[in-house]
């Protein structure tokens, strides 16, 4: 499950959080928009008549045990699907920190989290003016001021922030201001995601809905949280009879007045299907584990949930769709009341697969009754994130959970105090809280004088340092676990970043105070949470600190957010018109980013900023491509690749700068720190470097993908050059960090 947090101290998972309060848990070039087109006058590129995009949660292509098939092999309706009519990417990456909220948000935006604002995701701490910290939560409605669920802030910025300051662009504006409406299934921060705040934000604190929050709160999240649409101008489906709102974006760079939305399936579901209630691909009344009919919560979405809301909007003439399906590797019991982790090939998990499979086979039939097929429509499948799977080795020795199914005797995370152990350990009594996880963020206490501490404080020194050379007892081993060792190594800790390394590696927002003082990327077995207080208590025994948590119906074993390649490692598949029919491709990187601009240009539509990806038009049929990209095809494909390497998260650069951080940050002491200095000098001058170059091979590739520019061949080899020589370079300060 990914939709989570855990609770630093009490080890509380962030249901508890929920139930409290209903929660799910560079300058953009605006280009001026032509006038709006009205609902009914919905044109896409290529012949495409309709827009199916699905976003999984954890759901893998690879496997993870060798024995067991994996996620995808399990779902052979969706998997032939695929193979069977376009291509799948089995080399696209997430962004850092790799969750839900940013895997999501990264795809929907098409531009890394510095310029969106969730870099750190499903939660995460800022600082308040006194120099403490508190909880924000990534899932909010797009137009929602920060979410603390606590609730006053000191920190009134966006929680959809670009790098300006503003309110991050909004992914449905080219639909509905090409005439298309867009429906929003569940899909991160496009539709209302709590009571809290995003009711009195869409619909006022005095409206009849904040009234239905006061009275009935889990109705009225069940009626107004999690299924949305966003209609094009004049579009009935919107209309005020519908009690449409108006759907407001004060920031979009191109404008945006005179559109309405439609929040939440009390307001959506009457439209779509008049006169019945909505049931899922089964004919069951879709409700949550209290029985209140609507929305059944984000857990509750599996495939035969989500895909019975996109096949419904698509009958009603809503073209566009976005969707979430949750996971399949965790048991969430009626609609999402529990969390149970199943390992690879255990009984559970194998029929939840079948379960989604059968979902699929009913969902493509239903649309080929309704004539919504390849011939007329992009289908596009991705997934947020990887995992880890932490547990025992299964038994019996072999399983493949097709014949003989598997059984674990220990599965969980290993949960650390990382407070405590590094008070144990050290005997520091830093004040300084994290968000839990197994990269957790570390964010050190400031005062009212200075809320953030300076990253060459020598107490932030001192703690990285402490954080580097971490050891202790592992519970799955029996061993003694040792600290960094090296970028192959096996200690606890892998790799440290502080801002500087933070800003290469895009997770510097244009809000200082959800900066983290510095990111601990561990090993992937480990979470860690941080006690509070003013001083922690000494770890009587290791066991005390480090533990794994009984198996129970609150249970977490699947890791991510961290730098390990399973967890970087996803998939993106597309079938449609314009698509060439390639089945698996393995030889093409991309990551999340190159996902909207690459449906774009199949769509003929544009955004009114600039995408940090590019078209993958290695998987599209020539005549899709546009005539500006196909003068210097190979040309620019090879700068798009090299592009990549140099701006992803898990490219080159990323990586190579990230081992020479690594290095500084746990050199030194309080007597010295040259190395330190030195190495974070040459990764803020690389990085200036990239980002200066990157800006302009930015520009040249959204013009050429949609503003019809052809680049001249002697400026792409110039950029792709350059990209080389950049990458070079941090490779070479990687060697010699060590």
């Amino acid at each position: 499950m990914s939709k989570r947090v855990k609770i630093a101290g009490a080890l509380a998972i962030a249901l508890a959080l929920v139930a409290a309060t209903a929660v799910s848990v560079a300058s953009a070039r605006g280009r001026g928009r032509t006038t709006a087109a009205a609902a009914g006058t919905c044109e896409l590129g290529n012949g495409i008549k309709h827009v199916i995009y699905v976003q999984f949660d954890n759901t893998h292509f690879r496997r993870d045990n060798p024995n067991v098939p994996s996620d995808l092999e399990q779902m052979p309706h969706l998997l032939n699907f695929i193979r069977g009519n376009g291509t799948l990417l089995t080399n696209d990456h997430t962004a850092l920190i790799s969750h839900t909220a940013t895997g999501i948000l990264t795809s929907l935006t098409g531009v890394y989290p510095d310029r969106m604002g969730q870099p750190v995701s499903n939660s995460f701490r800022y600082f308040k003016t006194d120099g403490t910290t508190r909880t924000g939560v990534s899932f909010a409605y797009w137009t929602a001021p920060l979410f603390d669920p606590a609730g006053s802030t000191t920190d009134t910025t966006p929680e959809m922030i670009n790098e300006n300051g503003k309110i991050a662009p909004a992914p449905w504006v080219p639909y509905t201001t090409g005439g298309c409406d867009f429906g929003a299934v569940a899909t991160a921060n496009t539709i209302l995601e709590n009571t809290a705040i995003d009711i009195p934000t869409v619909f006022g604190p005095g409206s009849p809905e904040a009234a239905e929050v006061a009275s009935n709160r889990g109705q009225a999240f069940a009626d107004f949280v999690g299924i949305g649409v966003h209609c094009a101008r004049n579009s009935a489906i919107c209309s005020t009879a519908n009690n449409g709102r108006p759907d407001l974006l004060p920031d979009e760079p191109g404008g945006y007045n005179g559109y309405n939305g439609l929040f939440g399936a009390k307001n959506v579901d009457p439209v779509i299907k008049p006169g019945a209630a909505m049931t899922d691909l089964g004919g069951n009344v879709i409700q949550d584990a209290s029985g209140h009919v609507g929305f059944p919560g984000f857990d509750g979405m599996e495939a035969t949930v989500s895909l019975s809301w996109v096949a419904q909007m698509q009958e009603a003439g809503i073209p566009v769709t976005y969707a979430y399906v949750s996971d399949a590797h965790d048991d969430h019991g009626t609609a999402g009341n529990i969390h149970f982790a199943f390992g690879p090939g255990e009984d559970g998990y194998i029929q939840q697969l079948q379960n989604y499979d059968l979902a699929f086979q009913r969902f493509f039939d239903r649309l080929a009754a309704d004539g919504i097929n390849k011939s007329n429509t992009l289908f596009v499948f991705t997934v947020d994130e990887g995992d880890h799977f932490v547990g025992d080795q299964p038994t019996p020795a072999g399983c493949d959970g097709v014949n003989v199914r598997c059984n674990y005797t220990r599965v969980g995370e290993i949960n650390g105090d990382l407070r405590r152990m590094i008070k144990t350990q050290f005997g520091d009594n830093t004040l300084f809280s994290v968000h839990s996880d197994d990269a957790p963020t570390v964010y050190v206490n400031g005062t009212a004088a200075q809320p953030i501490r300076d990253r060459t404080d020598a107490i932030v020194r001192n703690l990285e340092r402490e954080s580097a050379q971490l050891s202790w007892l592992n519970p799955y081993t029996g061993a003694v676990q040792p600290g960094y060792n090296g970028v192959n190594g096996t200690g606890i800790t892998r790799a440290l970043a502080d801002p500087v390394e933070e800003k290469t590696l895009h997770m510097v927002t244009a809000d200082p105070f959800r900066t983290p003082t510095f990111t601990l990327f561990a090993d992937p077995d480990w979470f860690f949470f941080a006690t509070g207080g003013a001083t922690p208590a000494l770890c009587a025994t290791p066991d005390a600190c480090a533990f794994i948590p009984p198996r129970t119906s609150q249970s977490f074993a699947w890791n991510h957010g961290d730098i390990q390649d399973e967890i970087a490692s996803t998939w993106a598949a597309y079938v449609g018109p314009g698509v060439s029919h390639e089945g698996d491709v393995g030889s093409v990187w991309t990551d999340h980013t190159d996902l909207r601009p690459t449906m774009l240009t199949l769509l003929g539509l544009k955004d009114d900023y600039q995408t940090d990806g590019r078209a993958v038009t290695q998987i599209l049929n020539e005549n899709a491509v546009p005539v500006s990209l196909r003068v210097h095809h190979p040309s620019l494909e090879r700068l798009g690749s090299t592009y990549k390497q140099l701006m992803a998260s898990f490219g080159e650069f990323s990586m190579n700068t990230l081992t020479a951080s690594t290095n500084a940050l746990a050199s030194g002491s309080s007597a010295g720190d040259t190395k330190y200095t030195s190495i974070e000098r040459q990764i803020q001058s690389l990085t200036a470097q990239r980002n200066t170059l990157a800006a302009e091979i930015r520009t040249g590739l959204n013009d050429a993908q949609f503003n019809s520019v052809k680049l001249s061949e002697n400026q792409i080899k110039t950029w792709t050059s350059a990209a080389q020589d950049i990458i070079n370079a941090s490779a070479a300060l990687a060697a010699s960090s060590s």
